[in-house]
């Protein structure tokens, strides 16, 4: 089969890089740092959830301030991200990989020393702006350094899998850190984690090139992304308290949607954009970031809504809840490997994402049969397997294409807008459908006497009812990725690996 893209669209490989480079394996213990990162990122955006009821024990901070916890992660994080992108291309790379290693650390140790809310909170923030600049730094140097195309298949395969089974393991680490240490090692264990990234970046991670001296970074322009996507998730965060009608709520989103747009507009005038629009236009990256955004809303949603159903409907302690998820990342890592090792090779994108998807809908839809008194067996553990094997399906392929031949002056942009959509969508995932589990819920109790019984009861229809809307967000994803991938496999012709070369 020719190929389908155009050997000028190549990115160019590194003089040390390629295939035949006497530093080639070092290429793969690169990998292992750079996947460690991502974990530890990863790790952060669900490890703390658990831990929650025991840090506001001890901080003695309300109801309501306890979203801030995990809100002021999302909204920092997600808000930030492009302009971390723009700084790894145009200061390095490696440097933004190690700056934001030991800013991450440091915001860590303040979490885990906060002696009251608003110091937890302020780390939070400082984790994610340090975040910020690790993670688009991380995958710019994935695309950078695995450019064959066989190796880069095995590479994404692997950072496909970290990235989605992190969140289900944090799950699993915040237990056990939790119920056998305390809450605040859940902040402190990214210590351990950012020395090893640190010393392994440093040594093992070679300095990329820059772009150009002349090259600036688009102040209006991450103006304008930052605040519309600050509105768009503080407006669904504020939906889940205060309630669509609120003027805060709806306030908010249409401010963030207009300045989105009006940072589109931007893109396609200025002469040095943020975010160059030719990165999303292409059909397969296009389709790719519609991927990532269906998949991450749906699991990091699912996720919180089963963490609530084993501890407080099924009696799990925090440790069992962890281990229940396990099923999840083992799935994923299997599916992954299938993905990218047989099936891309065979069949391609538009076979393989949108079977994911189909995966992701039926484990959706399993999950609404949960009932009060389900077995983990019986009950949980296959709609967990399905789930598992459609992210596996879905993020391995999706994030490879996602930055699969972007211009090498745009590669830490293009991962930054990865990292981006995955964490909107993690955060729009959550405050929608928890807005609906709510609304869902509290008419489940309309009329009736709060008993535990009835509580239990409307918790479970709330649960299921995000469960539908889950699985019909997947099913629409299931469609536009089928129309937007290009038919095919992705090949290298010989032409193409001479432009390569040159």
């Amino acid at each position: 089969m020719p190929c389908r893209y155009p050997p000028g669209e190549l990115t160019g490989i590194p003089p040390a890089s390629g295939p035949s480079s006497p530093r080639s394996s070092w290429r793969w213990w690169a990998l292992a740092v750079i996947a460690l990162a991502q974990l530890m990122i990863m790790l952060d955006a669900t490890i703390v959830n658990i831990a929650l009821p025991s840090a506001q024990a001890d901080l003695g901070f309300s109801d309501n301030d306890r979203q801030w916890v995990v809100t002021a992660y999302a909204l920092t994080f997600g808000s930030l991200l492009l302009i971390g992108g723009r700084i790894a291309d145009l200061f390095g790379r490696k440097e933004t990989f190690l700056a934001g290693v030991i800013g991450f650390a440091a915001a860590s140790a303040l979490g885990g020393a906060a002696g009251n809310f608003e110091v937890l909170v302020l780390a939070r923030a400082l984790q994610c702006i340090s975040g910020a600049l690790l993670a688009p730094a991380a995958l710019s140097l994935l695309t950078t350094i695995f450019t064959d195309v066989k190796e880069r298949g095995r590479a994404f395969s692997i950072f496909g899998a970290v990235a989605g089974a992190g969140g289900a393991l944090g799950n699993l680490l915040g237990g056990v850190l939790t119920e056998y240490l305390n809450w605040r090692w859940t902040l402190y264990i990214n210590l351990a984690f950012a020395a090893v990234v640190f010393l392994g970046g440093l040594l093992l991670i070679e300095r990329q090139p820059r772009a150009t001296q002349r090259a600036k970074l688009d102040v209006p322009g991450a103006v304008l992304v930052t605040l519309g996507l600050f509105g768009l998730v503080y407006g669904f965060s504020n939906a889940e308290s205060r309630g669509w009608g609120s003027p805060a709520s709806w306030g908010l989103l249409v401010g963030g949607l207009a300045l989105l747009a009006l940072f589109a507009y931007w893109q396609s005038t200025t002469a040095r954009p943020l975010l160059p629009l030719r990165i999303l236009l292409d059909r397969d990256r296009g389709a790719s970031q519609i991927a990532i955004l269906v998949a991450t809303g749906g699991m990091y949603a699912v996720a919180l809504f089963l963490a609530y159903y084993m501890q407080q409907t099924l009696g799990y302690t925090p440790v069992e809840a962890g281990l229940a998820f396990l099923p999840i990342p083992v799935a994923l890592v299997v599916a992954s490997g299938l993905a990218v090792g047989v099936l891309m090779p065979r069949v391609g994108p538009k076979i393989v994402i949108p079977l994911g998807m189909a995966l992701l809908a039926v484990g959706m839809v399993w999950f609404t049969r949960l009932e009060l008194d389900s077995t983990y067996i019986g009950g949980l553990l296959p709609p967990l397997l399905v789930l598992g094997l459609g992210l596996g399906l879905v993020y391995a392929p999706a994030i490879d294409l996602a930055t699969y031949r972007v211009q090498e002056e745009d590669s830490g942009v293009a991962s930054a807008a990865v990292n981006t959509t995955q964490q909107i969508g993690g955060s729009l995932g959550i405050a929608v459908l928890n807005t609906l589990a709510a609304t869902a819920a509290s008419s489940c109790l309309s009329g009736r006497q709060a008993t535990p019984e009835v509580l239990a009861e409307a918790a479970l229809h709330g649960y299921s009812t995000a469960y539908w809307w889950a699985a019909g967000l997947a099913a629409v994803g299931l469609v536009v990725t089928f129309l937007l991938y290009r038919p095919g496999v992705r090949e290298k012709s010989p032409d193409a690996a001479k432009t390569v070369a040159m």
